[in-house]
């Protein structure tokens, strides 16, 4: 059954590549609604998850010939949904990591501690942009594969199963890899906080 799905996922681009009107409405209609619950659980405005979603299915329109059917053409396209959700969130000063922070007391301590002399002044609001910032930051120092794990588990909600499958490791590699990704996103937030 799955070979079935993949077989006709890739006669859809198949026949998207061939420039079939029919193709790309069918393409529309089966990827959006789903792209669509993934972005608004993220950015938690419909406006801006439909804006989301239709940068998404442009991007990757434009990469459609790179789609090889190696992983499902939903998998597929949440990367390129999962891009512009980060610019979106970027772009807004928003970031989810409620579940990271709450599983590492070190880095709770010190986001709380940055936030204690703020109350409902316009510090705070400076304050929160800078907060979001140093997680980017932290972020963006980590070796690719420590990062994208992370932001895959904690901002997209994929499974350990699937982060595994996406690096083409064993489940409990991946669960090794999202720990030491935790420890290094903890001693480089730590250490962008520290004064």
């Amino acid at each position: 059954m799955q070979e079935n799905v993949v077989q006709d996922e890739r006669e859809l681009v198949r026949r998207m590549l061939a420039g079939s009107e029919e193709a790309f409405e069918e393409f529309f209609k089966a990827y959006f609604p789903g792209l669509f619950r993934f972005a608004i659980i993220r950015v938690r405005q419909e406006a801006a998850a439909e804006e989301v979603v239709q940068r998404a299915l442009c991007q990757a329109i434009t990469k459609l010939k790179s789609y090889r059917g190696e992983a499902a053409l939903f998998t597929w396209l949440c990367t390129f949904c999962r891009h512009e959700i980060s610019a979106y969130l970027k772009k807004e000063n928003r970031f989810y990591l409620t579940d990271f922070i709450q599983e590492t007391p070190e880095v709770l301590a010190a986001l709380e501690s940055l936030l204690v002399s703020s109350e409902k002044h316009p510090e705070q609001i400076a304050l929160r942009k800078e907060i979001s910032q140093l997680v980017q930051v932290a972020l963006e120092a980590l070796p690719f594969r420590y990062s994208n794990a992370l932001q895959w588990k904690y901002i997209e909600g994929v499974s350990v199963k699937e982060i595994a499958e996406r690096l083409n490791i064993g489940f409990k590699a991946a669960e090794s890899l999202l720990t030491r990704a935790r420890h290094a996103f903890q001693d480089a937030f730590l250490t962008l906080t520290s004064t």
